[in-house]
């Protein structure tokens, strides 16, 4: 690009900062004007790269589980995000983010008074009366959050489960589960104020949707054949074009997830800090990525792609919880580990007899914790007892209440289709429709 078209650009990114140096006039100016917007466009911007996640966990599901069962992943996935986006308003965003209406003056002030509505439309108080960002912009971004955890249960639980039975579970762990253990961290809680450091959810988003998703996963059993006379029987998934595509949308969307935890664009140090947790989320992924690549080809003779895939991602689980102060290489080296622990935990879960048909538990439960302790080798302001304390009381809480939601749901309707229908598979049991149906008639 030419210098002469380059100085107009200049001067526009010049402008924020110039607006910054003056002084408040009437406690309005300029540079309130700029930071507010700015600060509410990250949220924006951020908020639909995380809502693409969506996109890439579902094309990640159908193309790791067998054809019978696609269009059941594709349902569950398009149904947990549209439930998570009405429950994380009616109760989940008061509950991780106190308004002073929802807890105090009763649930219908909270949900249909000006405590929500007011705050999610508006986004200021009065005129001259300018908040941080619009909270309409923070309720969008935040709410991405709360889906992305569960859509990590999904995947785990696929091929055997029940659609309502998940879409109630999924309505609590939104709702309620995720939220408050959120609000500990995020809203200011006591792991806050213990000085827990988990910059975009390792732990808070990641391992609370793996610890769901391993709770569920004991509680409803291995899939039929998954597991023979002491021996893993490998199930091959339907499209690893899909997965693959899924992929690389989670990765795309993991720079709003990361980047857009800087929650802040208004300064020129907010956005080059922006620019550097872009960076190192990306080469943390292809750290993961090559360390799973190599990995997979000394121990079994040959690449395995699954494998690459979710190193690629357990590398960017494994950045989240500190990607703005490691260096490039410390970045890629914490995304390898990552990788590394992938190949090692899917046998390792398969030993146990817990079947995981996507390897989300790996993924986001063990590189998430794996992530939240490595905060301690680049920010000089973690404590290792600290973060260990909140992976603990994160991970008992999530536990316990994921366990009574599912055991209840197992005593009173049932979570698992019959052998007959899961051997036939769900979308014909449970939808009655098929994603490749020419395939199955033809």
């Amino acid at each position: 690009m030419k210098l002469t078209k380059l100085l107009p650009a200049a001067a526009l990114v010049a402008l924020p900062s110039m607006g910054l140096a003056q002084d408040t006039v009437a406690g309005v100016d300029a540079s309130t004007d700029s930071v507010f917007i700015f600060n509410s466009l990250l949220f924006l911007i951020g908020g639909f790269l995380v809502f693409w996640m969506a996109a890439g966990f579902a094309m990640l599901e159908a193309g790791l589980v067998r054809s019978k069962n696609v269009t059941m992943q594709l349902t569950k996935n398009i149904a947990l995000f549209s439930l998570a986006a009405i429950f994380y308003y009616l109760i989940g965003y008061n509950l991780m983010y106190p308004l002073g209406t929802w807890s105090v003056e009763g649930v219908l002030s909270g949900v249909w008074g000006p405590g929500v509505l007011e705050a999610v439309g508006v986004g200021r108080d009065g005129a001259d009366d300018y908040g941080y960002a619009s909270t309409g912009s923070d309720f969008f971004f935040q709410l991405m959050f709360c889906a992305t955890t569960a859509s990590i249960v999904s995947g785990t639980l696929a091929e055997r489960i029940k659609l309502w039975p998940f879409l109630i579970f999924t309505i609590i762990l939104t709702a309620v589960i995720y939220p408050l253990q959120a609000s500990w961290k995020w809203g200011g809680g006591f792991l806050d104020e213990a000085g827990f450091l988990d910059f975009a959810g390792s732990t808070v988003v990641h391992s609370v949707g793996g610890w769901a998703a391993l709770t569920g996963a004991i509680i409803l059993g291995p899939r039929i054949g998954k597991y023979k006379d002491g021996r893993t029987v490998p199930i091959p998934g339907s499209n690893l074009t899909l997965a693959t595509l899924g992929t690389f949308i989670l990765w795309l969307g993991w720079f709003g997830f990361n980047g857009g935890s800087q929650l802040a664009m208004g300064t020129v140090g907010d956005v080059a800090d922006v620019s550097r947790i872009f960076a190192n989320t990306n080469t943390a992924a292809a750290g993961g990525a090559i360390a799973a690549l190599l990995l997979t080809q000394f121990m079994y003779k040959k690449p395995d792609l699954t494998m690459v895939l979710n190193g690629a991602l357990a590398g960017l689980v494994s950045i989240t919880a500190e990607p703005l102060t490691p260096s490039l290489g410390a970045a890629t080296l914490i995304g390898a580990v990552g990788g590394v622990i992938v190949v090692f935990a899917v046998p390792f879960l398969d030993k146990l007899k817990i079947d995981d048909v996507v390897g989300a538990i790996p993924v986001h439960l063990m590189a998430g914790i794996w992530g939240t302790i490595a905060v301690v080798f680049t920010n000089g302001d973690a404590s290792l007892g600290t973060q260990l304390y909140s992976i603990v009381v994160v991970g008992i809480f999530t536990v316990v209440a994921s366990g009574v939601v599912w055991f209840i749901l197992k005593a009173t309707m049932g979570i698992r289709v019959g052998e007959e229908e899961e051997i036939n598979g769900l979308d014909m049991a449970e939808l009655g429709m098929e994603a490749y149906p020419e395939f199955s008639k033809g």
